[in-house]
C-alpha cells in the first residue's frame, strides 16, 4: 500500500475543522440550555402561590380525607 507526502496537510487541516465545528456545537448547546432554563423559571414564577400551604387547613375539613370502608 502507498502512501502519499501530500495527504499529510490535510489530516491537520480536517482536525482544526472538526474541533471548530464541536466548539460551535457546545456554543449553540449551551445557548439552547440557558433559553429553557429561562422558560422554566418564567413558568415556576407564573405558577399561583398558595396561601397558607397543607398544613393550614384542619385535619378533618371536607374534601382532606377519604374513608375507604368495605
Amino acid at each position: 500500500m502507498a502512501m502519499s507526502i501530500g495527504s499529510v496537510g490535510t489530516v491537520p487541516a480536517a482536525l482544526a475543522s472538526a474541533g471548530t465545528g464541536d466548539a460551535v456545537a457546545v456554543s449553540v448547546l449551551k445557548k439552547s440550555l440557558d433559553i429553557q432554563e429561562q422558560t422554566a423559571l418564567q413558568l415556576l414564577q407564573a405558577l399561583p402561590q398558595s396561601a397558607g400551604g397543607a398544613s393550614a387547613r384542619p385535619v378533618g375539613a371536607l374534601g382532606n380525607t377519604i374513608n375507604t370502608f368495605a
